[in-house]
């Protein structure tokens, strides 16, 4: 199998689009092969197009895209795909971003993304963090619905209290398990 191949991946979101636009400048660019996905949304990681397109390219060769987004929308799963690429002795080219891993220029605008991708994700896990805790500052219960309320778990405990029910039973009656009836009783 010929090395150092170049290979192509093109998208576009819906049917009505065309790819032409971007077959023409992967063709261009000397691509060997040419994947291509339509009527997908680049939100969507699992696409029939980009996984042969990923599965193609090997140690030596090239992935190229007309753009960084046609890859796909999330900066995290852009960067780590490249870090893996990188890692592993593959190339990546997005020729309207000026992305060429495989010059020096190219890594270093992909290592600035890469550090903006894991910025952002810190922000995110901040916001989402602060999020939560002003929320159980004003008694909002954070996570999973409770099963049973107040007065289900004050009920159970009487029942098995007074040895008229047992867990298991009772847990049958609120329709729970009894590890959940157990843990709210525990609480």
């Amino acid at each position: 199998m010929k090395k150092d191949r170049k290979i192509g991946y093109a998208r576009v979101s819906t049917r009505e689009q065309n790819l032409d636009l971007q077959l023409d400048a992967l063709k261009a660019a000397g691509c060997d092969e040419i994947f291509t996905d339509q009527g997908v949304s680049g939100a969507a990681i699992e696409r029939d197009g980009l996984s042969q397109a990923l599965g193609s390219v090997e140690e030596g060769d090239t992935l190229i895209v007309w753009k960084l987004d046609r890859l796909g929308r999330s900066l995290g799963f852009l960067a780590d795909l490249i870090a893996e690429y990188g890692r592993e002795g593959r190339g990546f080219v997005a020729l309207q971003d000026g992305i060429d891993t495989t010059t020096t220029g190219g890594k270093l605008v992909f290592h600035i993304m890469a550090a903006l991708a894991e910025f952002e994700r810190d922000l995110i896990s901040e916001r989402t963090t602060a999020g939560m805790v002003a929320a159980r500052r004003r008694g909002k219960h954070i996570g999973r619905p409770t099963s049973l309320s107040r007065e289900q778990i004050s009920h159970a405990k009487r029942q098995i209290a007074s040895g008229e029910e047992t867990i298991a039973g009772m847990a049958s009656v609120l329709g729970v398990h009894r590890n959940t009836l157990r843990r709210a009783i525990a609480e």
